[in-house]
């Protein structure tokens, strides 16, 4: 019932903003994040290109970047068209909380403190672009609105790769337009430490580069803060020969030995110049996730030693004024209490029994849990699972603080997939609200490297739901995206065309291979024999054909569904207004996805042929496989190197790579098409061989 009348508001306000009794024609605006309280009321006579000044009422200070008001100018008359800036004294106001109003001739902003004046103006400008776009003046209107949660984090995570200096500043921008306040940055090698350099790669940005980057996103109401992973996750850092020593396992490059009080200094160390790098963050993320130790073989219990390292790096942190946060798996692992976080098949009463017979295990250890510390529950597919509630309910009721961490994406492939895990996203913030838990952090993993810009769609659904909660379907959300990001006359389902290509690309991941062994193709002794498909070069004819009939099909089926893509796209980018360059990557992603149907196809085509002409024919089609696929991989990598970084520098030393990350196992960017390559590879060797 509280959905339906929601729906039967938000339609009545949509005709108040279409139509107003003086006959003019209104707008069709379309906020992202949904806005708590709107009402439209009419036009009013201001078209977005006639406010060329703004006001600083009671003394107000400019709350906004002074390059955002660069064609306006500052003014203290009553006279012009103009926007007001106004310190709204009510004590009740949140931090956050702005008030935008709409007259026949003036606008007004205001709110209790910055944060709150900076979003009113980011509304306004979403407000002005629709109404420019659509030739029509701004709604009279007033707009209240503040966000659920408090804490709205992306993460970027550089440890395979950087983007351009220039698009880091962009995005900036752009998660400040939709109230994002917060970035968490796994740095791991891509800053470079003064304290310990060995381990900052040749590329990575220098802590005055850090340090700007931070004032600039802090002039965004964007606090970042850094994560150095610790305990785990570290072979950044153990890889070199001079820190083996400090290993819980010598063969390992994974974690660190934390009985070794060595440990500590060069932990220590990196958080160091991590927060001086960046200094407005108030965390102080220091992982501990996915970690087995022995603290090379004494008698302590993994929870003992994990709570051993966990308690010494949060006191450190405390000292230095930051606020630890730990990814929490691991003691609940300890506890064997992990399964049911991510198995939605237990019901409550049973995930509470294993509660009652386990948690001892965690209890027995209570007093070496930090209470100054952040427990990220992390659950990347079911945030709904009675266990992962049960979970983030257990912290708070011993007293120790917990936030959620959502993703993405939940496969490691070339782009988002389920809906950009809409889905998972949704809950966990709903949960997160319900608990009135403070903050949640979208988990963006480099682990395979999808371009950020495919991760936009996703993180523009995460700044909808942890901003204004559960106030619109997906697909009014993914209307908003498009006419957000790229027109108002591109927001409709025709455009829609992202479901689509991530279903392809959850069929290209293994469509040239066996099965879904991408990740591990570098690890095989013979990985064109053991991972690549089998080619109808030998055997009788059609039998190939019939032994991968459902591969085909689906093969076909996506060859006419990537020619429509493209159709799509290409038209968009004649439309846009906004983020063509999205619209290109995405297009090499379409192409990519269309080259294994195209090769699949091709074979397909040999297999079928019935004489030694048509043989011949299929053959030589096959063969002009090496050089579409070359001039496919040079485009791609033309597109995505506008913005990203994609070789490693030379002499960069790889890790050992325990979770078999294609992005972790080439200093180039040839990763991306390890599969293509060892299939084309498989076909030239059978050339030669005839």
């Amino acid at each position: 019932m509280k959905n339906l009348l929601f729906v039967l508001m938000t339609a009545a306000m949509m005709l108040l903003s279409s139509c107003d009794p003086s006959g003019k024609s209104t707008g069709e605006f379309n906020l992202l994040p949904q806005p708590k309280s709107m009402e439209f009321t009419g036009n009013s006579d201001l078209l977005p290109g006639s406010i060329k000044h703004y006001r600083l009422a009671d003394g107000t200070k400019l709350p906004v970047p002074i390059e955002y008001v660069q064609y306006m100018e500052e003014t203290n008359t009553l006279s012009e068209p103009q926007v007001v800036f106004r310190k709204h004294h009510d004590v009740g106001l949140g931090n956050e909380e702005y008030i935008l109003e709409i007259t026949s001739d003036r606008v007004s902003i205001s709110g209790s403190k910055r944060p709150g004046l900076f979003y009113g103006w980011m509304t306004l400008q979403q407000l002005m672009i629709d109404a420019e776009e659509q030739g029509v003046p701004l709604p009279q209107c007033r707009i209240q609105d503040s966000p659920e949660l408090a804490y709205r984090a992306i993460q970027i995570d550089m440890k395979h790769h950087l983007e351009t200096r220039e698009y880091y500043y962009q995005l900036m921008d752009q998660l400040a337009r939709y109230k994002v306040n917060a970035i968490i940055a796994e740095v791991e090698d891509k800053l470079a430490y003064e304290r310990q350099p060995l381990v900052g790669s040749e590329d990575a940005l220098s802590m005055d580069e850090w340090k700007k980057l931070s004032d600039y996103a802090k002039a965004r109401n964007i606090e970042i803060s850094p994560l150095v992973q610790g305990l785990g996750h570290a072979s950044f850092i153990l890889k070199h020969d001079e820190y083996k020593e400090l290993r819980d396992d010598p063969e390992s490059d994974w974690a660190f030995n934390p009985l070794d009080p060595l440990t500590y200094e060069v932990q220590f160390d990196l958080y160091l110049d991590a927060m001086e790098a960046m200094p407005h963050g108030e965390y102080l993320h220091v992982g501990g996730d996915e970690v087995h130790t022995t603290g090379r073989g004494s008698e302590k219990t993994e929870l003992e030693l994990q709570l051993t390292w966990l308690s010494k790096v949060c006191e450190f942190a405390d000292e230095h004024g930051r606020t630890p946060i730990f990814w929490d798996d691991m003691p609940i692992k300890y506890a064997e209490l992990y399964s049911p976080m991510f198995n939605t098949k237990y019901t409550r009463e049973e995930v509470d029994s294993m509660w009652a017979e386990n948690e001892h295990r965690l209890v027995e250890s209570l007093d070496m849990f930090p209470k100054k510390c952040i427990y990220m529950r992390w659950n990347y597919s079911h945030p709904e699972a009675e266990g992962n509630i049960k979970a983030m309910e257990w912290f708070a009721e011993h007293d120790l603080p917990v936030m959620g961490a959502t993703a993405g994406q939940t496969r490691w492939v070339l782009m988002p997939q389920n809906e950009s895990n809409m889905d998972n996203i949704r809950t966990f913030a709903l949960t997160s609200i319900e608990k009135k838990i403070d903050g949640l952090l979208l988990t963006l993993w480099d682990d395979d490297s999808p371009h950020f810009e495919l991760y936009m769609r996703g993180i523009l659904a995460f700044a909808e739901y942890s901003w204004a909660g559960d106030r619109r379907s997906k697909e009014e959300i993914k209307a908003a995206y498009r006419q957000r990001e790229y027109a108002h006359a591109l927001a409709g389902e025709e455009y829609g065309f992202v479901d689509q290509l991530e279903k392809m690309v959850g069929w290209w991941n293994a469509s040239l291979l066996q099965s879904n062994m991408r990740n591990s193709l570098r690890k095989m002794d013979n990985p064109m024999e053991e991972g690549v498909i089998e080619l109808p070069f030998s055997g009788e004819k059609g039998s190939w054909t019939e032994k991968y009939a459902s591969r085909l099909d689906a093969a076909a089926t996506i060859w006419e569904d990537s020619e429509e893509i493209a159709a799509t796209i290409a038209s968009m980018k004649t439309e846009t207004h906004r983020n063509r360059y999205r619209l290109e990557v995405y297009e090499q992603v379409n192409n990519l996805v269309r080259f294994s149907a195209q090769a699949l196809l091709a074979l397909k085509a040999y297999d079928a042929a019935g004489d030694d002409q048509a043989e011949q024919e299929t053959l030589e089609a096959i063969q002009l496989l090496h050089a579409d696929f070359s001039a496919l991989r040079t485009t791609l990598e033309k597109t995505y190197g506008e913005t990203r970084v994609l070789n490693k520098p030379e002499g960069y030393l790889l890790d050992q790579d325990h979770h078999r990350h294609l992005a972790n196992q080439s200093t180039s960017f040839e990763w991306q098409f390890t599969a293509e390559l060892l299939f084309l590879e498989k076909i030239y060797q059978h050339i030669l061989e005839q």
